[in-house]
């Protein structure tokens, strides 16, 4: 008699783990949307790493959020997993599905004697699993939204839609949009303006601007990418499509939005700093704000350039028209999951590699992008063209 599948077997009480990526978190939401359409009495936990939790904390998918902050609670490779693993025992969990891949995710579930133990076997992990599900060969060729799918189709659950869904509340909407509305509060003259004479518009004249946003466009830029340089558009280029953009949009105003962590803010000053004409529509926004907060700012841009990253999810998740722009990493499995994202790659004969630096040290695959190859994509997606452009 072959074991009952876990949708038999009825948890009440789930444990999800989550990946550890903000990209990859993303695209598991169709799959936690599935675990609660066919669970939908049970309580469902979402264990998450800190920097992730912001993506499930407003879904309506997940009642409770275990956060796995290994810098304060579970300290140390081998400590932190057991007092992880301990606190997770005393929940008394019926069920624990694992989106990660990692043995370590097995390991703790093990350890925590929550009893329905599911997820690919994979990492070696197969034997800790009491549900294990094989990767077919078909699915290692999908996107990884029909990856996270596919092992829930294999533990006898029926799949929801593959959409992404990332909620966001009215409240922090209203946020991103009196930020955004202030940035387009400004007069479309530059400094080298002032310093020619040349007169400021009229108050009136600024406000209409300002309510006219269909005529200010409004445009993130993503240029961090965690994994490496051969994943990152040259910062000049980035800095080079700003200048295209400001000085093309500079008579009505336009507003560009750099998104990043602390660790971006000098290549963000470097894109602002190169848009010499008009610098005001560069704004800053690297490690001032939490992710929640960038999601509702993202969510208002009228199109987005990134690379293959954590944010360039988060876009296709909020539907916002995007640029995404690959280097060494595979463009059909991890691309962003929306029908209105652009993917700008150069095949080679050695893409994707898969590495973080290019092995051939010249990293043609994303020097050979140009700008103005970005920029003419980019003004198709904007509500209008620049002036003097049809």
């Amino acid at each position: 008699m072959s074991p009952k599948t876990i949708k038999e077997l009825n948890p009440k009480k789930i444990l999800v783990r989550a990946t550890n990526w903000i990209g990859d978190a993303v695209m598991t939401t169709p799959a936690v949307h599935t675990i609660r359409k066919n669970f939908p009495e049970a309580e469902i936990t979402m264990l998450a790493v800190p920097w992730v939790a912001d993506i499930f904390s407003l879904s309506p998918d997940v009642d409770k959020i275990f956060v796995y902050d290994k810098k304060t609670l579970y300290q140390g490779k081998v400590k932190g997993p057991i007092n992880l693993a301990k606190a997770l025992k005393k929940e008394k969990f019926d069920a624990a599905i694992l989106l990660q891949n990692a043995i370590e995710a097995a390991i703790i579930a093990k350890m925590a004697a929550i009893p329905i133990r599911a997820g690919y076997k994979r990492d070696g992990r197969g034997v800790l699993l009491s549900h294990g599900v094989n990767i077919s060969d078909e699915t290692r060729k999908k996107h990884q939204v029909h990856y996270y799918q596919d092992m829930l189709r294999g533990l006898g659950l029926t799949p929801g839609p593959d959409h992404l869904r990332l909620p966001l509340p009215e409240d922090l909407l209203l946020w991103a949009q009196g930020v955004v509305k202030g940035f387009k509060f400004q007069s479309p003259f530059s400094n080298e303006d002032l310093q020619q004479g040349k007169e400021l518009p009229s108050l009136a004249k600024l406000k209409t601007l300002e309510t006219a946003d269909a005529s200010i466009p409004v445009i993130g830029f993503n240029p961090g990418a965690a994994f490496g340089p051969a994943k990152r558009w040259p910062v000049e280029k980035f800095a080079q499509l700003a200048a295209i953009i400001s000085n093309n949009y500079g008579e009505t105003g336009c507003a560009i939005m750099v998104f990043g962590t602390d660790a971006d803010t000098e290549t963000a000053q470097a894109i602002k700093e190169f848009s010499v004409r008009t610098p005001y529509h560069v704004q800053d926004m690297t490690g001032k704000t939490d992710l929640q907060q960038a999601m509702a700012l993202i969510k208002c841009c009228d199109a987005f350039v990134t690379n293959d990253s954590g944010l360039m999810h988060v876009a296709a998740g909020l539907n916002v028209p995007s640029i995404a722009i690959f280097g060494s990493t595979d463009h059909i499995a991890t691309g962003p999951y929306f029908q209105k994202a652009e993917i700008i790659r150069r095949e080679m004969e050695c893409s994707p590699c898969m590495q973080t630096h290019c092995p051939k040290g010249h990293l043609k695959c994303l020097e050979t992008i140009t700008s103005m190859d970005v920029y003419e994509k980019l003004v198709k997606m904007l509500p209008t063209n620049p002036i003097g452009n049809s």
